[in-house]
């Protein structure tokens, strides 16, 4: 591919944090694969490298920048450093964060911290390193990585919950500052369902059983389709998942009754008595460091590769115009047989 062809497919700059792995890893691949020159931020070495190759493989410019989201300073000197090498930011990805699997009474105050650190506060820092360079322009779009269980909480994960929670929260206030402003900088968030990822290889954990996804699980390749999609559509918030769904719509129609199915099921559920490997816990030290984890974790077996709810989602105006013009024939048939002698 010559560089004059390179730049005429080039659709812009993304930026994704946590993109070595999992999640955030797929999402890189993604916006590659649609065109986009993409900067990685995140802490494993051997990761980033991984994720920089995955970039030029599509012939993109890739930038892999070691930064812990954390880390305010650090976050703010990598957008300096990104526009600087690949240009203005186009889209900002805030997918990074770090959990682990305990009861809330057996998780340290500073495991407490660091997961809020890096969960929450990461992606404060990662949108308002955005906003400094978006909002001069009045161009841009932030998309913040969510949960179902920013809206409905499970044991176990008390920490993640309350960052996620944080999350949403924060977000749905920076978007309606940006309205009042009229800024054309738009803040968009997506909401993920239990997902095959190298986390549960390597989060935090004092459970006899070794740490899993909640079913039914996904492949990470769902939730990057859903966030470069987002990029590009101006949608406020995308479900990812059925699982999503019901359990969104659960905790908002029947609370109690949610909260009595978690605590039968919620313990168990995400724990497997399969042999799978622990590298240790990410919370402080990457464990790609040295080896390339990729995007997918040891539930390729379970995961399913498509999703319905989110087909449905992508083509909602599509759907929506087809019922509509269904509607408009519907009720024009009715009147056409109530007026004689029109058929």
């Amino acid at each position: 591919m010559s560089s004059e062809d390179n730049a005429e497919q080039r659709r812009g700059v993304a930026v994704v944090t946590g993109g070595s792995a999992g999640v955030g890893r797929a999402t890189v691949r993604r916006f590659a694969h649609d065109g986009y020159d993409v900067a990685i931020l995140a802490r494993g070495r051997a990761g980033l490298d991984g994720a920089a190759a995955d970039v030029r493989r599509y012939g993109r410019r890739a930038l892999p920048l070691h930064v812990d989201v954390a880390d305010e300073n650090g976050v703010r000197d990598a957008v300096t450093r990104i526009e600087g090498q690949l240009g203005a930011v186009d889209v900002w990805v805030n997918a990074a964060f770090t959990g682990s699997l305990a009861f809330s009474w057996d998780t340290g105050t500073d495991l407490f911290r660091r997961i809020t650190e890096v969960t929450y506060y990461g992606q404060v820092y990662g949108t308002l390193a955005a906003l400094s360079v978006m909002r001069p322009r009045d161009a841009g779009v932030i998309i913040n990585v969510g949960s179902a269980m920013a809206y409905r909480s499970i044991p176990l994960q008390a920490a993640y919950c309350g960052a996620k929670h944080a999350v949403k929260g924060f977000s749905e206030s920076v978007r309606t500052e940006l309205l009042a402003t009229g800024s054309g900088v738009s803040v968009r968030m997506v909401q993920l369902p239990g997902l095959n990822t190298p986390q549960f290889n390597w989060n935090a954990s004092a459970m006899p059983g070794h740490p899993q996804p909640v079913a039914p699980v996904f492949q990470p390749e769902l939730p990057a389709r859903a966030i470069v999609f987002l990029a590009e559509h101006p949608r406020r918030n995308v479900w990812v998942g059925l699982s999503t769904v019901y359990t969104i719509l659960g905790e908002r129609f029947a609370p109690a009754t949610v909260d009595r199915h978690l605590a039968r099921t919620g313990v168990s559920g995400q724990q497997t008595d399969e042999q799978l490997p622990r590298w240790g816990a990410n919370t402080d030290d990457p464990r790609d460091d040295d080896v390339d984890r990729g995007a997918h974790g040891p539930f390729d077996s379970m995961a399913h590769a498509r999703d319905p709810q989110l087909w449905l989602s992508m083509r909602r105006r599509v759907l929506l115009g087809a019922a509509g013009v269904a509607a408009a024939a519907g009720a024009a048939a009715v009147a056409r047989r109530r007026i004689p002698g029109v058929r």
